[in-house]
């Protein structure tokens, strides 16, 4: 699913709300979500799941092409772990 079917469910299940207003609640939400990684904190959704950023600290790597030791920069990268509630949902009830 694409944002822009995500609006459009949500907009479908909520016929009181103009499309636009449900894009802009959508986008909001995400750019919270992206505020507060970008801070170092951690967003949790109960039942879903929670963003965290894990750090990468810098190596030495390899180019597969030509076996050439290359320095990779130390870098952040979100991360996502799904909730319980999800995960029985996925696996059709048990863990």
């Amino acid at each position: 699913m694409i944002k822009s079917e995500l609006v459009q469910k949500l907009a479908d299940r909520n016929p009181h709300l103009y499309q636009r207003d449900v894009e802009a609640i959508v986008n909001a939400i995400l750019e919270e979500i992206v505020s507060a990684l970008c801070r170092g904190d951690r967003v949790e959704l109960r039942g879903f799941g929670a963003f965290s950023v894990k750090n990468r600290p810098a190596r030495t790597g390899r180019n597969p092409r030509t076996g050439e030791s290359v320095s990779v920069a130390e870098k952040y990268v979100p991360f996502f772990k799904t909730g319980k509630e999800m995960r029985m949902r996925l696996n059709g009830g048990g863990e």
